[in-house]
């Protein structure tokens, strides 16, 4: 029985890593290096990450700045940002690209907020998803003379605990992004 718990644990961990990603990407009017996880710019036909291309820091407040360490690839790099969702123009003196993230407007706030609460419901289904398939492994675990009645029983109690613990931890991360968003 423990390895289902194990295995529940790890797969939840899992998810809440995958929401954590997902929020570290999320624009909240500040600079932040993460928001360029997802962008990979095609270097000689291989799509790669800007962080494996270039020198990324915050330089201001709202000011990202991306130093490529081979000059030529600057123009790939803007494409590459361009295309992306991130909803901001590049602008390069030849060395350096500047990311100018400008403040963002009550409604954008409001949209962020809604897909972070979003995001969380999504992680909300993956833990119950997960609690749904460690209950049918103990249910099976029982059928096949495995565990009693009350360690079925038992299971279900801790399953349903370890599940609670990981919506509660959901609830905060959700809470604390979306307060980062809505602060100005």
């Amino acid at each position: 029985m423990q390895q289902v718990f194990d295995l529940a644990n790890e797969k939840m961990e899992k998810s809440l890593n995958a929401l954590h990603n997902e929020f570290a990407s999320m624009r909240a009017g500040r600079a932040s290096v993460s928001l360029l996880d997802k962008i990979n710019v095609d270097y000689y036909g291989v799509p790669t990450p800007i962080q494996q291309m270039a020198a990324v820091s915050v330089s201001e407040g709202r000011i990202l700045c991306i130093q490529p360490w081979d000059v030529s690839t600057i123009a790939a790099i803007e494409r590459a940002i361009q295309a992306s969702d991130l909803g901001v123009n590049p602008q390069d003196d030849g060395k350096i690209i500047r990311l100018i993230f400008p403040p963002l407007t009550e409604e954008k706030r409001r949209q962020l907020a809604k897909e972070a609460s979003k995001f969380g419901e999504e992680t909300k289904v993956a833990v119950r998803s997960v609690r749904r398939d460690c209950i049918d492994k103990l249910k099976k675990m029982k059928k096949d003379s495995e565990i009693t009645e009350d360690d079925l029983r038992n299971g279900e109690e801790k399953m349903q605990k370890i599940t609670d613990s990981f919506i509660k931890k959901v609830d905060e991360m959700v809470t604390a992004k979306e307060k980062d968003i809505m602060e100005i």
